[in-house]
């Protein structure tokens, strides 16, 4: 992936000991709070971005991004520690699952999101990525709080049929089991995440259950996106940004 520079910042590959530490900080400050380094065995096989402001070399965003050749390594990723992916072994192409997405608290430019999708859009054609995945996450516990979100999920994003994560962790939320009421799309909106909606607003679909992360304090839901559903007006904008 090349590094990219867009207005105010520039996104690049992490290449040091000190750019994997700031970005665990960043981490544990974001789903965590406070000070410390937020890490697991998984950062040691993973690509990691990070998106800086130019003028301070302020880390703003960070995530990682671990290739898989195709379905038949998906139970190596972190999603399949929570979800039964069986489902997914038999994609063919070359997948890239993408995980702790994370922006500074006080950051709402939405260049900071801009350039992120751009860095991951390089990644994802450079490497012939084919399927993009991991789990999107809502804030706190609660899956009541976020009703109106996860009827909208149930009734418009869900999984095809074929590809679809079964339960596997210990506590879920099945909310495409347990909601009857159609969704007021404004509440819906206001309650989901901006990562899931960029994944949603291309084409990303979702598990039928979230998984209650108490860890994290964190609802997260299973997100798929084939490249090959991406409107083509989408891709060309996201193409323009990381070209």
């Amino acid at each position: 992936m090349r590094g990219l520079c867009r207005g105010k910042y520039r996104a690049r590959r992490a290449d040091s000991p000190e750019d994997l530490r700031a970005a665990q900080s960043l981490r544990h400050q974001a789903f965590r709070g406070g000070e410390g380094i937020d890490r697991d065995a998984f950062d040691d096989i993973c690509t990691h971005i990070l998106v800086e402001e130019i003028e301070t070399d302020r880390l703003v965003c960070c995530f990682r991004l671990l290739p898989l050749k195709d379905g038949a390594q998906i139970g190596h990723s972190y999603a399949a520690q929570y979800y039964e992916l069986s489902a997914l072994e038999a994609y063919d192409g070359p997948m890239v699952e993408m995980g702790r997405f994370c922006i500074v608290g006080d950051v709402t430019d939405p260049d900071v999101l801009r350039i992120a999708w751009g860095a991951l859009t390089a990644f994802v054609d450079d490497e012939g990525v084919q399927m993009l995945f991991g789990c999107s996450s809502f804030a706190g516990t609660s899956g009541e709080v976020y009703e109106d979100a996860f009827a909208m999920l149930k009734e418009k994003h869900l999984a095809p049929p074929r590809w679809l994560p079964r339960v596997k962790a210990p506590n879920v939320f099945r909310f495409a089991e347990r909601l009857r009421n159609r969704p007021d799309r404004k509440r819906a909106m206001l309650g989901m995440p901006p990562l899931l909606k960029t994944y949603l607003a291309m084409g990303g679909w979702v598990s039928d259950h979230a998984v209650v992360d108490n860890d994290l304090d964190t609802l997260h839901v299973f997100t798929g996106l084939e490249i090959d559903a991406i409107p083509a007006a989408r891709k060309r904008l996201l193409r323009a940004v990381a070209s």
